[in-house]
């Protein structure tokens, strides 16, 4: 359902391996990259009823991770970035160019650069940005809570964000839970059959 999915994706990507390097002078590890989107994702829900990039994500022991782009890091790569493996068969993301952020909105710039500023500190070590972050998806984003509870290593639902949305009235909904209700009955309907 959103334009140009792929490339929002990718420059959302390449945002990310750009601003860390320039921050750290380090590769984007696999698992920040993996928090970032979700957090992007599931803030711009949220904020607003819909999802930034809409990716599927499952709930694994250590947090979310957009499940295609994990299965398929090893042959991923655009003209904005690439993966590469490194140690113990764990990937970097490594840009080629800036990424063309016309493709997001205020707020979703907003959110990638709170996200940079929060986690990419000079002052800490790699390793202590991943656990911070992979700690801080497991408080903040409820729905990976309510997948993991369910099913370890299952699906998560962007609905379960907002908690029993499937029992309120109309009435009782906030504008984003009723953008998001709208937004989930139109995602899987097209103009053309």
């Amino acid at each position: 359902m959103i334009a140009y999915k792929k490339e929002k994706l990718n420059n959302a990507i390449c945002y990310f391996t750009n601003e860390v390097y320039k921050r750290r002078r380090e590769y984007l590890p696999q698992t920040l990259l993996y928090k970032f989107l979700t957090y992007l994702d599931f803030i711009s829900i949220e904020r607003t009823g819909i999802p930034a990039l809409e990716l599927k994500y499952y709930a694994y022991q250590n947090g979310p991770v957009p499940v295609d782009l994990y299965q398929n890091k090893s042959q991923y790569e655009t003209d904005c970035f690439r993966s590469e493996v490194r140690s113990n068969n764990r990937f970097v993301f490594i840009s080629k160019k800036e990424a063309d952020l016309s493709y997001f909105s205020d707020l979703e710039i907003g959110i990638m650069n709170d996200l940079l500023n929060k986690y990419i500190r000079k002052d800490i070590t790699m390793k202590d940005i991943i656990d911070n972050i992979c700690n801080d998806s497991h408080k903040d984003i409820k729905a990976w809570e309510v997948a993991y509870k369910r099913e370890k290593d299952n699906t998560m639902n962007y609905g379960d964000i907002f908690e029993g949305i499937d029992k309120k009235k109309f009435e009782d909904l906030s504008i984003n839970e009723e953008r998001f209700l709208v937004y989930s009955a139109l995602k899987d309907k097209t103009i053309c059959n």
